[in-house]
């Protein structure tokens, strides 16, 4: 049985904070304008934001950095709640959510459980990550609509029966979808991937979350978030030339690093903003999630409202320049940390192998990648995104495809296109991008994910050749692109790629190095130069949006009980009121452990709604630290190696619980949440790490279990896979207060370290009652 929350909870936990069931925020009395077309009743109420951040003004008495105005301004009772940066943690009232088709299966499935009949704030799901890039993109999106019919017709039936708004397989990526239709300036939007931060490039602030989380919101509930610190980059000088946004960001990854920006908004100011296009925000916000951080953020400009004009708002516009001032930094505040880049005097990056904060500027990665033995020639260059898909980056690669076609040149590299939404392919279409792009040599995917995470059918290479690759994507973990382990992926701007695939080598530096046209002459390549938005209107394309009725109560939705793709959740068993005594250790993993590690995309996409099945691919890519391999432990039971989905499954079976042990910043990556609801489902308790990426200790403590640091990094080399492990003092459970560990050896001996933890005291609720969804019920029984 699924944990069934009644209406009648949410009724009665009103006077709690519960917000009011589906209630349009409170019309603007200056201007009634929607916050977008798709809902013309819902209103954005900048009065509302006003008001909350007057209130936290005075409470604080100091100027508020532009990421505080917007979060502080979406507080749930703002007169009341503690906050200070990096400590408190904040119930916040977010506009609305968004869900990707991979991660809303999941989130879906537990909405339905909440027993809610329809979703508080406006949602939506957007079809982008099951279409298999393999022939283009017309073919692969027919044959993802056949492949996926059970999956896509669960999502379209329950956004119909729930509320929900429904963008069909090939209307584009979601953080695409959502800066032309759903973004604006101080609104606060929650998405169920990790690249959601995409909004801030139109000054928003947009957060990716697990679904648990969405769940919250969707259903009314204040949505806790620690209270971020605020590090500002401050922009000036200008870009030109071969420099672009995409540059910023890598630049900054280099600088941060994948954790530097963890529990922190990245907040760019400066005079150097104005010199950046709306879309150029969005890419170094979106890629901001490869340093860990919150999100990121940037000030109102008129980039910004010109991007809104030309996508059909500009009554947004008009009304975010009434309110301004609440959608820019005050003068006089203050930064956690400030990081200063001179755009004018920033060079082109590309950053790469295997992690995205290891920067290289262009002109050094030639010598640079013989010096370290990586292969030189590029196999394939793919351009497209979520974080690089707009009509400028389009236009820019166009621009230095035009060169090479005008000297009888064609892209020696393959080399891909993956456009941003329908309406951006239609555009480019139209525009003539498009078939310049083809003509030297690129094929045109589907508006889709696609190679970025994993969904691509790679035929020029066999598994386990070693090559290189380059994108203009956010993340090259070890083989995320195409489960190859020895493809190194660099990410770079789209231009560079467009550049380097004519090229097809590393060595090329297109500011100043010469190719050789087809008649023999050398020729040098100009900086690229292309329109931000079309001189015309955006073509929209085909219409791919589907409405939620008005009333979806009569709408049935399908899971059947024998279906290999979708399955219904059973509650997690609630804590036995014990201490958990001696674990067994399924893997102690060593050096980096991202979520697509632990629970990897491509062909186990089409799992995602069924628990069971997907947690067959748990920690498959980790690497053990007693072996060197992936997907290989010592069964402590019966002293075989074998899979690490298998082992779990033994001993679950066996009735025995267990533990992980990981190294710095698990879990970054991607929001996905089965990462915590696989280790969760086969019987894992505790996760010990020297630290955590925010979303996945988020997601772990929302599925019932114990994310868990090590007090001293270095007791991390204290624990062998051979030991037992007992977790004491459990009964006194708090906030702030470390807990016990009790490593038992095998020779007899023990060691006791003290392990950290973040919970508050709504989250060792969730701990004691087995997660957060059966938290939901048993406030319901209470009420009742």
């Amino acid at each position: 049985k699924v944990p069934v929350v009644t209406f009648s909870f949410f009724q009665h936990a009103l006077n709690s904070g519960i917000r009011r069931y589906h209630v349009a925020p409170a019309l603007c009395q200056r201007a009634k304008v929607a916050m977008s077309h798709f809902e013309p009743n819902e209103y954005i109420n900048y009065e509302k934001l006003e008001k909350n951040i007057n209130i936290v003004r005075k409470r604080l008495d100091r100027p508020l950095t532009l990421s505080e105005k917007i979060v502080y301004g979406h507080l749930d009772e703002p007169e009341k709640q503690e906050i200070e940066r990096g400590k408190t943690y904040l119930r916040l009232r977010p506009d609305r959510v968004a869900m990707q088709d991979a991660t809303a299966q999941m989130a879906m499935l537990q909405f339905i459980s909440s027993g809610l009949p329809k979703v508080a704030v406006p949602s939506t799901i957007h079809c982008d990550h099951l279409i298999e890039a393999q022939l283009g993109g017309e073919k692969d999106l027919r044959r993802a609509k056949d492949i996926n019919q059970e999956v896509y017709n669960f999502l379209a039936t329950a956004g119909a029966k729930y509320g929900v708004g429904f963008w069909k397989p090939g209307s584009g990526i979601i953080h695409q979808i959502i800066l032309e239709n759903y973004s604006y300036p101080g609104v606060m939007l929650i998405g169920t991937d990790s690249h959601t931060p995409n909004g801030g490039g139109l000054g928003g602030i947009c957060i990716g979350v697990g679904g648990a989380d969405a769940v919250d919101v969707m259903a009314g509930i204040p949505w806790e978030l620690k209270c971020p610190k605020v590090i500002g980059v401050k922009l000036t000088g200008k870009l030109s030339g071969w420099t672009s946004p995409k540059d910023v960001i890598l630049k900054v990854a280099g600088i941060l690093t994948v954790k530097g920006g963890t529990g922190a908004i990245i907040e760019y100011h400066g005079p150097g903003v104005d010199s950046i296009s709306c879309t150029g925000m969005a890419t170094i916000c979106n890629m901001g999630a490869e340093i860990g951080a919150t999100t990121s953020v940037f000030p109102y400009n008129a980039r910004m409202k010109k991007y809104l004009g030309k996508t059909g708002r500009a009554d947004i516009a008009a009304l975010a320049d009434e309110f301004k001032q609440h959608l820019v930094p005050d003068s006089g505040c203050q930064y956690d940390q400030v990081i200063e880049i001179n755009l004018s005097e920033l060079k082109p990056h590309i950053n790469g192998p295997f992690t995205p904060d290891l920067a290289h500027p262009v002109s050094d990665i030639g010598a640079v990648a013989e010096k370290e033995g990586w292969p030189v020639d590029i196999r394939v260059g793919l351009i497209g995104s979520c974080t690089n898909s707009s009509y400028e980056d389009m236009g820019r690669s166009a621009a230095v495809a035009k060169q090479a076609l005008a000297h009888g040149l064609k892209c020696k590299s393959k080399f891909t296109i993956t456009p941003g939404s329908e309406q951006i392919r239609a555009t480019i279409e139209r525009d003539g991008y498009a078939k310049v792009l083809r003509d030297v040599g690129g094929l045109v995917l589907a508006n889709a994910c696609g190679p970025c995470i994993g969904q691509w059918d790679r035929k020029d290479i066999k598994k386990g050749e070693k090559n290189t690759i380059v994108t203009s994507y956010n993340r090259n973990f070890t083989g995320r692109n195409d489960a190859n382990p020895e493809t190194h992926a660099f990410v770079t701007s789209p231009e560079i790629v467009t550049a380097l695939s004519i090229a097809g080598t590393l060595k090329f530096n297109p500011e100043t190095d010469y190719l050789t046209g087809a008649d023999g002459k050398k020729f040098k390549l100009e900086a690229p130069d292309a329109d931000e938005l079309p001189k015309l209107e955006f073509d929209p394309g085909q219409d791919t949006y589907q409405y939620p009725p008005k009333d979806g109560s009569g709408q049935h939705v399908d899971v059947s009980p024998t279906s290999q793709r979708l399955q219904l959740l059973e509650p997690f068993d609630k804590w036995d009121g014990k201490d958990l005594e001696d674990m067994l250790i399924l893997i102690k993993v060593k050096g980096k452990c991202t979520t697509d590690h632990i629970s990897a995309a491509g062909p186990w996409l089409k799992f995602r709604g069924h628990l069971d099945n997907i947690s067959n691919n748990l920690l498959i890519g980790a690497i053990n630290i007693e072996n060197g391999k992936a997907n290989s432990v010592r069964n402590a039971l019966t002293q075989e190696f074998g899979p690490v989905p298998d082992t779990a499954r033994y001993y679950k079976k066996m009735g025995v619980k267990w533990a992980v042990i990981g190294d710095e910043n698990y879990g970054e990556g991607s929001s996905r949440e089965h990462a915590a609801l696989e280790p969760r489902h086969l019987g894992g308790r505790v996760i010990i790490t020297k630290s955590f990426a925010r979303i996945h200790e988020t997601n772990l403590k929302k599925q019932g279990l114990l994310p868990l640091t090590f007090a001293d990094p270095a007791d991390y080399n204290k624990i062998h896979p051979v030991d037992k492990l007992s977790i004491v003092g459990l009964a006194d459970f708090t906030p702030g207060k470390p807990l016990k560990c009790i490593i038992k050896h095998p020779n007899g001996s023990q060691e006791t370290i003290m392990l950290n933890h973040t919970f508050n005291e709504s989250q060792i609720e969730w701990f004691q009652a087995g997660s957060a969804l059966n938290r939901m019920k048993e406030l319901q029984q209470k009420s009742s």
